[in-house]
């Protein structure tokens, strides 16, 4: 009975002793290849947003596994900071920034001697942002300010272009000295109002929509995330407002707008993201510039067009994504 039981309390110990090294490998395999990116979001607005959602679907094809801290800093610049602290303290793998002051503040915490990268998106002038350094890489969103103005001009005749933009935010200060002399090369008298935060859009629109024909909205996130304000001033004032995100002007009267489709600027996010993962490294990444014209969206409200009294040529009707028709969003793929 004895000899039973030792054989069997020795069989149970073999066991286990197999068993516990495979349950020990087991465990750390799983950690292995696991990987925690923060994600620094300057405000939630479409466009931002479909870049978030581009990156995190682009890195659930790549067999990595990734975990997420996505932070909002709702516009605010010392929030920002927080969240790039935060990410220091927590010690992710990947600190991603997006829009220019979110991936700024990134960078600040995150200095060339870190061992974290910095990967940023939707960021207009990374060099003029001071977003060039050896553990820094990313995506631009640098849209074709001159094309958008010649087109607006094209299409209306327009003699006065006023334009709204964030004072403090680099990405919109070029943007609107890119929107400065295209209208100076096109002889096009050009009204800028500066802003501070988005609390101030309506009021700056109000204070020059009796001086414009129209208004161009750049990709300006403080501006864009209250872009349904100045639509409210254009319209009643019977003027036009063409942005240069397609993505923001879901429900609005805009007339024209003509820029990136924001997911697609998220996915090659994730591919740098992903090639960080991997080995890579950033500083040999560096921008990715987005020259595909397929990535690019042009939208027209023919209803406001007609309201209005202008006409959109076919051809150009032709190569829109999206145009909005009879109260109906029509798109290449049907309506909607």
């Amino acid at each position: 009975m004895k000899t039973t039981r030792r054989s069997a309390l020795l069989i149970l110990l073999i066991a286990l002793l197999i068993a516990l090294p495979a349950f020990g490998a087991g465990q750390a395999e799983s950690k292995v290849g696991t990987y925690k990116i923060g994600v620094s979001k300057l405000l939630a607005h479409p466009a931002l947003d479909a870049a978030e959602k581009g990156m995190m679907d682009h890195l659930a094809t790549t067999g990595l596994s990734v975990s997420y801290d996505l932070q909002n800093a709702n516009g605010d610049i010392s929030t920002a900071s927080s969240i790039a602290q935060k990410f220091k303290s927590d010690k992710v793998s990947v600190a991603v920034g997006i829009a220019t002051p979110s991936a700024q503040a990134l960078a600040q915490v995150f200095p060339v001697s870190s061992s974290t990268s910095v990967v940023f998106s939707a960021v207009t002038d990374p060099a003029e942002a001071g977003l060039v350094a050896a553990n820094i890489a990313g995506v631009s969103d640098m849209n074709p300010v001159e094309e958008q103005i010649k087109l607006l001009i094209d299409i209306t005749g327009a003699k006065r272009i006023g334009n709204i933009y964030a004072s403090g935010e680099a990405n919109a200060v070029v943007l609107m000295e890119l929107a400065k002399a295209a209208c100076a090369k096109y002889g096009v008298e050009f009204v800028p109002s500066a802003i501070s935060n988005s609390s101030e859009v309506k009021m700056a629109a109000q204070s020059i929509i009796d001086r414009v024909d129209a208004i161009y909205i750049a990709t300006d996130n403080a501006v864009i995330s209250a872009l349904a304000s100045v639509d409210d001033v254009t319209t009643k004032a019977g003027k036009v407002l063409f942005s240069a995100d397609p993505s923001g002007v879901e429900g609005l009267n805009a007339m024209i707008a003509w820029g990136f489709d924001y997911y697609s600027i998220g996915v090659e996010t994730g591919k740098v993201v992903e090639k960080i993962l991997k080995g890579e490294k950033a500083g040999s990444i560096g921008t990715v510039h987005i020259t595909d014209p397929t990535k690019f969206e042009l939208l027209f409200n023919l209803d406001t067009a007609a309201k209005l009294g202008y006409t959109i040529p076919q051809s150009l009707q032709d190569a829109a994504v999206v145009l909005i028709k009879d109260g109906k969003k029509i798109t290449k793929y049907g309506i909607s």
